[in-house]
């Protein structure tokens, strides 16, 4: 049994006469004839009493027409299913994000694609770029947006941000009042740095260097949201990138320029072998549309 036998058979059903059905189902009408005799042949029961060129529908067939019509239903949804999935609406996204990025910046933009997008899963991972440049080198995500700089290949990069750090400084300190912050200013004044691994760690003590400091930090971290919580609490003065210092914005906390401009280098990476979809470039096109709004909310040197 093949789909066009049931379709013709449907056809009939709906139509009355096996004329009107080869009209329907675009096909003569001694083709459909053939077709019924086939699915009677096959399924061993009579569809159809024939008489004088017409056909009266046998019990069965009525029970036939009402499993068929369920059946069609469900091909229905299928189809309906397919053009969303073509359309990108039931897709899945996979992206992994470092903290900065992750805990408050793509939660947001986020809940503005699902209004557009509301059938779309998207699986964020929150990692380390280290973790993230290893899971794009092996095509395990549809994008992702780390800390340069990367030493794996396997996939393409593109600038997505390049804004500063800027200094989070306690409310009240006295470099609160100051226009720009430079690294001689923090002298005697306690400081949280990033560890030497994390990829803002060896940028920010290289700064400090070429201003002929040492960098000699009082607390070490791993990411941005920490460090923003010893300024609120007025424990150290903290280097954060610039996604944390709007997003977890408090009124305990500054924000000072720091001077030389270290630039928070994120970069979108797109594995290879995954290209991307229609969904997963809406997301990303919001993602820089809500990168700009944000940035623009930042204090200038």
């Amino acid at each position: 049994m093949k789909l066009i036998h049931f379709s013709a058979f449907r056809a009939v059903m709906l139509t009355g006469t096996v004329s009107a059905a080869a009209e329907l189902i675009g096909r003569s009408q001694p083709a459909v004839s053939r077709l019924l005799d086939k699915l009677e042949a096959e399924l061993g029961v009579t569809l159809f009493e024939r008489r004088k060129g017409l056909i009266t529908p046998t019990s069965i067939a009525h029970l036939l027409l009402d499993e068929i019509d369920r059946a069609y239903t469900s091909l229905d949804s299928l189809r309906n299913f397919a053009a969303r999935v073509a359309e990108g609406e039931t897709s899945r996204i996979t992206t992994a994000v470092m903290p900065a990025l992750g805990i408050s910046f793509m939660p947001w933009a986020l809940k503005k694609f699902k209004e557009e997008w509301p059938q779309t899963r998207v699986h964020m991972s929150i990692r380390l770029s280290a973790k993230i440049e290893e899971w794009a080198a092996s095509q395990q995500l549809d994008f992702g947006l780390a800390e340069l700089p990367f030493r794996r290949s396997g996939f393409q990069t593109e600038i997505f941000s390049d804004a500063p750090y800027i200094a989070a400084v306690p409310k009240g300190h006295p470099l609160a009042a100051r226009d720009k912050i430079e690294p001689q200013d923090l002298r005697g004044h306690p400081f949280v740095s990033f560890a030497s691994f994390t990829a803002a760690g060896p940028i920010i003590a290289q700064a400090f260097r070429s201003a002929g400091e040492k960098l000699d930090p009082a607390y070490e971290i791993t990411i941005s949201a920490a460090a923003y919580e010893f300024a609120k609490i007025g424990l150290a003065i903290a280097l954060i990138d610039p996604y944390t210092a709007i997003h977890q914005l408090d009124d305990r906390v500054t924000l000072v320029p720091f001077h030389p401009k270290i630039p928070f280098n994120v970069a979108l990476l797109r594995p290879y072998s995954r290209p991307q979809s229609r969904v997963s470039e809406a997301l990303l096109g919001l993602l820089r549309i809500e990168r700009d709004t944000m940035l623009a909310k930042l204090p200038r040197l």
